[in-house]
């Protein structure tokens, strides 16, 4: 089979057979190019996460009121939802070390129902939010962006709330669809104790979205 610079033969429950770049070097790159990727996912959040302790400072009585809008119960629930994912996710990778594809798929299966309902309880929250007001452009039941009260600091807060809920759940997303991917290549038996490298790699990005949100939480939802 062939991908790209590096042609591989699969025999189920062996690793690939690499032709052009040994197995070790192959996973040690792979692992490094996910390190490097990871890094500008933090300096991408970082910048957010500068512009909200910038605008914090500025607006600390506002933001401390907007942010009493969220409710803090949702944000605890969906910190433990992803922090039992990340478990699962940790769990998989020991199974594929150890020849396990039917733990693997079993594991990595959890971890993606876990992304699913967070994503399924920000949309509720989301949409909630919108419905009354919250939400820029929208006059919602309250109408709470057109009163005087919410003026440009407490749009500020929930602008921030919305770029940076909606980045990490885009994140979520493609964090799910990598573990899919794994998920279907242990249903083929492709893994083992030689060859494990998209089990790690996808398990290293599901940890970084949870390590976000692990941020996000009391930034967004426990500053008021």
């Amino acid at each position: 089979m062939s991908h790209g610079l590096f042609r591989t033969e699969w025999v189920a429950g062996e690793p690939p057979d690499i032709h052009h770049m040994d197995v070790p070097t192959a996973y040690d790159a792979a692992k490094l190019g996910m390190w490097l990727f990871l890094a500008t996912e933090i300096l991408l959040f970082g910048g957010l996460f500068a512009a909200y302790a910038l605008f914090h400072w500025a607006y600390p009585t506002e933001f401390h009121h907007a942010s009493k809008e969220l409710n803090w119960k949702i944000g605890a629930f969906n910190t433990c939802v992803l922090l039992i994912s990340s478990f699962y996710a940790a769990l998989s990778v020991d199974a594929a070390q150890h020849n396990n594809n039917k733990k693997v798929v079993r594991y990595l299966l959890i971890t993606l129902g876990c992304g699913l309902i967070f994503l399924v309880v920000k949309y509720f929250e989301w949409t909630g939010k919108a419905s009354h007001g919250l939400f820029p452009g929208t006059s919602g039941e309250h109408g709470a962006f057109n009163s005087p009260e919410f003026n440009h600091s407490y749009r500020m807060f929930f602008g921030l709330y919305y770029c940076m809920t909606g980045l990490h759940a885009l994140h979520v997303i493609i964090g799910m669809a990598i573990l899919a991917w794994a998920a279907n290549l242990a249903r083929k038996g492709r893994f083992s104790k030689r060859y494990y490298t998209p089990v790690e790699v996808g398990a290293l990005y599901w940890h970084l979205v949870d390590l976000i949100w692990i941020y996000l939480f009391p930034l967004l939802y426990l500053v008021g």
